[in-house]
This record gives structure tokens, C-alpha cells and sequence, in this order.
């Protein structure tokens, strides 16, 4: 493995100024508006019109691109006719990879192959950012190009594999200072794709082989996955055992050595926590006949957390001579992670859900999410007036934009599910 710093000098790949990004998501958009930015010529497809016209019109829908970033872009086109990505040099693909029943599903990632197929040229470079499981690029991609154009991969035109590491709200580590993943399925291919990303990002980390980089996004993610699961299993028998885990999590965090610091909550969110694990445990039973016990149990139990932050509110009820059927519940912040509006895999749907079957009446209110629709919804400016008006209120998302003392003295029984309050006597921690 090695690490590249800085602009690499690879004339042929400089010379290519035409960028295709196919998918302008949470890591299309910042991934072809960095692009712009360097001076490459950037045509980013999606067949969403609402997303494109939206863009054309200098207004982004992902939080981390600002509206002033999109109105200084000068060689950005955003658009959904697919002959607009023709004379591409090269093309990355950002498209979701979700799961349908517990399988992977890549139908988005062979539609954008086949978008591309069209218009591949021999010299061309094709990128497969979306996350999947090993073999995919090497197998899927290269085949159905192969098969519609007789093109071949490392010999007509060059072929990688950079996994996004996009983590929505994060100041600190942003597309351009997070390290950057690159790989190829041949060294020529390889030393292409690090030359166009190094023209984009700060750092560069290249890898052997596209097998190597795809197992290296399943295993940071299931690396988190599984941590998560721990500590969310410690939080339940701790609760039993009436020990405080968060003083036991921080007491632990002391320890210089030998520890990572991660904490419960009610459940993991986004694309990549709750999919990612999934997808290197199919890839597992699928290849080797075998099961991956690990990421199974995790998860298991990070799946079930929010049945247990409702059996726990009907717990708090009972404890004031109350049921959830009929009680009047608020539930603070929808997106899965504090500072942005992605509710993608969300545990509150799922909470909000439970909470609703068994009969209780539940309002939602987030800063960042707007477009809700799941159960009613309390705009922000009205949050602390709706508080005093329910029988409990439980904090899913940690949003910046609370204030926890307001919320701590409206409310009339509060579950705590990321430690953001002091104890009291109204105040119950997961």
C-alpha cells in the first residue's frame, strides 16, 4: 500500500478534461463539484429532473455544497440526457447500492454501466465509486462493457475502483482531506486513477488490486458496525444491572492504549452502517458457503435497538402510571446522524413506526429535515411550546441547533438516547 501527496503529473491523464459522474447524491455532487473546481470539464448525470433542475438553477439538496459553491462553478453541467455524456475521458460512478431482501442490489450500478457502455472510447477511464462486494468491478463492471462494447478493461481502457468515504456533515474530514482509496484492475489503470484523484483530494492511498479496495470500505464500516453492536448490547445489560454505561464508557476512554471510544444509541443509520456489513456477510455465504457470525449478531442486535428504546418508553410510562397507547410522544431529531438531513435507513422510521402500532400519538421535530411524512411533524420555531404538551419525548439525533436546557426543563419525562442531559429525576439515559 502506498500514500501520494499533492497533484500527481501524469500528462495523459491532465490532459483529460472531460468528467462524467454518473449519480449526484450525497457523494455524486461533491465528487463532480470538487471536480469542477479544479478546472476539469464536469457533466454530472442523474435521471432525477427534480435533482438537475434544482442544480441548474444554482441550488443544492445535499448540505455539505453549499448554494455559493455551486454559483461559482463555471465548467459544472448538471443534466439527464444521457447523450450529453458522450467524448467522456472519464467517468465515475456514484450510484446507491442498496439492499433488497437481505441481498445486494446492484441494478443501479449495471444501469450506469450500460448508460456508459454507449459512449466509452478505447483511452477512456471508468471508476467505479458505489460500494459493493469484492469481485464486483472486476466482474460486473468490466463484463457488461466488455459485452456491449468489446472494449476490454486494461487493454482498450482503464478501470478502478475508489470508495467513497463521504460522511455527511463532517467539517473536519471532507471529501478533499479524507484519503483517498485508489486501485485498478491493472498498474497502468492504477497510476490513471491516482493521477485524477490526486488532482482532487489531498491524499491518495493506493492498493493492489480493486478486490483489496473493495474489501477495505466493507471493512471500515463493519469495523464500526460491530463496535457499535458491542457497546449498544453493553448499554441494555447495564440498564439491568443498573450500572450507568456512559460513566463506564468514558472511565474506559481514559485508558490510552488499547481502547476506541464508542458509544450506544438507537440504532445506526445512513448507507453505509447499516448496508455495508450486509453486503461483506452475503459476499461470504455467497463465495465461501460460509457465515460471517460476527457481523451477523451485530447486525441482529443494532437492528433491534430501537424495538428496545420503545420498550424502554413504555417502561418510563408505566413508571408514571401511563401506557403508550394514547400517550402523546415527541421524537427529537429524524436523520440518522447529528448535522445533516440524510434519513436514509434512519432508526427513528422504524421507532416512529413501532411507537404508532402500539397506539401512541407521535410528532417528530428536526431542524434539518423538512420533508418528513412518516408521522406528523412540529416545525423547530414551535419545538419547545409542543414539549410541555406530551407525555414523554425521546432524543434520537443530537442536532447542534437544541437547546438541551430548554428541552431538559419543558419536558415532563425524557429518554436520552445520546447522552446529551444530567441526570434528573424526569431524565432517563438508554
Amino acid at each position: 500500500m502506498e500514500r501520494t501527496t499533492g497533484v500527481a503529473g501524469d500528462d495523459n491523464v491532465a490532459a483529460r478534461t472531460k468528467v462524467a459522474v454518473l449519480g449526484l447524491g450525497y457523494v455524486g455532487l461533491p465528487l463532480a463539484v470538487r471536480a469542477a473546481e479544479v478546472g476539469l470539464d464536469v457533466v454530472g448525470y442523474d435521471p432525477d429532473e427534480g435533482k438537475v433542475e434544482s442544480l441548474q438553477h444554482g441550488v443544492s439538496y445535499v448540505e455539505d455544497i453549499g448554494d455559493n459553491r455551486l454559483s461559482q462553478l463555471t465548467s459544472f453541467e448538471p443534466t439527464s440526457d444521457v447523450h450529453e455524456l458522450r467524448e467522456f475521458d472519464v467517468a465515475v460512478i456514484t450510484v446507491p447500492t442498496p439492499l433488497r431482501a437481505g441481498a445486494p442490489d446492484l441494478s443501479f450500478v449495471e444501469s450506469a454501466t450500460r448508460t456508459l457502455a454507449d459512449h466509452l472510447r478505447p483511452g477512456a477511464m471508468v471508476v467505479l465509486e458505489s460500494t459493493t462486494y469484492p469481485g464486483t468491478t472486476e466482474r460486473l463492471v468490466a463484463d457488461i462493457l466488455l459485452d456491449l462494447t468489446g472494449l476490454r478493461a486494461g487493454r482498450d481502457f482503464h478501470l478502478g475502483f475508489s470508495p467513497e468515504r463521504i460522511d455527511p456533515g463532517n467539517r473536519e474530514f471532507t471529501f478533499e482531506t479524507t484519503p483517498k482509496i485508489v486501485s485498478g484492475t491493472t498498474v497502468e489503470a492504477l497510476d490513471a486513477v491516482d493521477a485524477f484523484y490526486s488532482q482532487l483530494v489531498a491524499t491518495t492511498v493506493r492498493v493492489s488490486a480493486t478486490k483489496v479496495a473493495e474489501l477495505a470500505k466493507l471493512l471500515e464500516n463493519t469495523f464500526r458496525h460491530v463496535n457499535i453492536a458491542l457497546v449498544n448490547e453493553m448499554a441494555i445489560l447495564a440498564h439491568d444491572l443498573g450500572i450507568d454505561v456512559w460513566e463506564a464508557i468514558d472511565a474506559a476512554a481514559t485508558k490510552p492504549f488499547g481502547f476506541m471510544k464508542f458509544t450506544p444509541g438507537p440504532g445506526v443509520g445512513g448507507h453505509c452502517l447499516p448496508i455495508d456489513p450486509a453486503y461483506l456477510s452475503w459476499a461470504v455465504r455467497t463465495e465461501l458457503d460460509k457465515s460471517f457470525r460476527f457481523v451477523e449478531l451485530a447486525v441482529d442486535i443494532n437492528n433491534h435497538m430501537p424495538d428496545y428504546v420503545v420498550s424502554r418508553a413504555g417502561e418510563l410510562l408505566n413508571s408514571r402510571r401511563m401506557c403508550l397507547n394514547g400517550a402523546r410522544i415527541g421524537v427529537l431529531g429524524v436523520a440518522y446522524k447529528p448535522g445533516t438531513s440524510d434519513v436514509r435507513e434512519s432508526p427513528a422510521e422504524r421507532m416512529v413506526e413501532l411507537l404508532a402500532h402500539q397506539g401512541a400519538e407521535v410528532w417528530v421535530s428536526d431542524p434539518h429535515v423538512i420533508d418528513w411524512n412518516r408521522s406528523p411533524r412540529v416545525e423547530f420555531e414551535s419545538l419547545y411550546d409542543a414539549l410541555v404538551e406530551t407525555d414523554l419525548v425521546i432524543l434520537v439525533t443530537d442536532h447542534e441547533e437544541f437547546d438541551y436546557g430548554k428541552i431538559a426543563e419543558f419536558s415532563p419525562l425524557l429518554l436520552d438516547c445520546r447522552n446529551r442531559f444530567d441526570s434528573a429525576a424526569h431524565i432517563a439515559k438508554l
